[in-house]
């Protein structure tokens, strides 16, 4: 069974590695070297990583990414990323379940920060999956989105509500786009949206994700 996952860590590993670490990123002001830090922390660093996603905490994230970038060039830190999360970490156990949505936001995040970036034509296997992801994540990371949001494939119309509201825009493009919109990617996503002008422009600026 094709792995999803461990191709879109290749396809983002052999991008940082060919822009060096001071790239830019759609993370903030964040460099492909912080990336790269940030999903070896999350993969590799069990006791810091809760401070990722929580704010409190986060010194512990900063602390443990600092003395990664001291231990690891960043050459190297991408060669442990590619090997793929450790088989003791949830992120090797549960690979499929929990990379794939990371890597591909983060591949796209690389690519489309890059001035000459063109969306990729994905096959349809992967848009399936990845249409998969959109019905799975995307409730939870929509939740503070300011209207009612359906997602809708523009291949097969398919539609996923993301997010209840009293007034709802639909966000209509293909799975990869749509994952990269509910992510909050906004900006970026080649998608379109169905909905007073009013909703359209704020959730099309909303913190959305994480």
């Amino acid at each position: 069974m094709t792995s999803y996952s461990r191709a879109e860590r290749a396809a983002l590993c052999d991008l940082v590695e060919s822009l060096g670490p001071d790239a830019p990123t759609l993370c903030g002001d964040w460099t492909t070297r912080e990336l790269v830090t940030h999903l070896f922390i999350r993969e590799r660093r069990p006791l810091a990583a809760p401070g990722i996603l929580i704010s409190p905490l986060s010194d512990l994230a900063d602390r443990s990414g600092a003395a990664a970038e001291k231990r690891h060039p960043f050459e190297e830190m991408v060669e442990i990323l590619r090997a793929g999360a450790p088989m003791w970490s949830l992120f090797g156990v549960l690979d499929a379940q929990l990379n794939l949505s990371e890597y591909f936001v983060h591949h796209e995040d690389v690519r489309r920060a890059q001035p000459t970036w063109q969306p990729r034509v994905l096959a349809p296997a992967v848009e399936d999956v990845l249409w998969g992801r959109v019905g799975s994540r995307l409730t939870p990371l929509n939740s503070t989105a300011p209207v009612g949001v359906i997602m809708q494939r523009s291949d097969t119309g398919d539609v996923h509500r993301a997010h209840p509201g009293a007034s709802t825009v639909t966000v209509i493009g293909l799975p990869g786009e749509l994952l990269l919109f509910g992510y909050g990617r906004q900006r970026v996503a080649r998608v379109e949206m169905d909905g007073e002008p009013d909703d359209v422009a704020r959730l099309g600026t909303a913190r959305l994700g994480r």
